[in-house]
């Protein structure tokens, strides 16, 4: 290659699989720059293309094999604790003002709400237990 660093050619590549990552947000193209990066920095320590590219592949390699299944394993976890109105969601509630398609009450989480049936067709009757399937505005829908 006639004068020409290979750090600059390994950057090239770096900068390559870094387009991808950010059009696809696919990790394993950061993994794969983040290996011709490692293989630009032993460029400057060796002119042997063998041992850069050894480095490029290892590098690339652990990267893939070790940070790709905890990535996995985060994304497919739960999220954390309910906050606000998502932790009211599946809670049961006591009615306390009898509970048709288009008004009523409930008493939720120590608090009294205005409710609504989530069927059109179903009435609750003060004293039975609902559970709460959404927060519409400042209305707990049930059923």
């Amino acid at each position: 290659m006639g004068g020409v660093d290979f750090w600059v050619w390994w950057l090239i590549v770096a900068g390559g699989f870094a387009i991808p990552l950010v059009l696809t947000a696919m990790p394993e193209f950061g993994m794969l720059s983040v290996g011709a990066v490692a293989a630009a920095a032993a460029s400057a320590l060796t002119d042997n293309l063998a041992v850069q590219v050894v480095l490029f592949c290892l590098v690339s390699t652990a990267l893939i094999v070790v940070v790709r299944p905890i990535a996995r394993r985060s994304r497919e976890q739960p999220p954390g604790v309910s906050t606000g109105v998502d932790a009211l969601k599946g809670r049961s509630a006591v009615v306390v003002e009898r509970v048709d398609a288009h008004r009523g009450q409930v008493k939720l989480a120590g608090e009294v709400w205005s409710a609504r049936a989530l069927d059109g067709g179903e009435i609750f009757e003060p004293g039975s237990q609902v559970s709460i399937v959404e927060i519409d505005g400042a209305t707990a829908v049930v059923m």
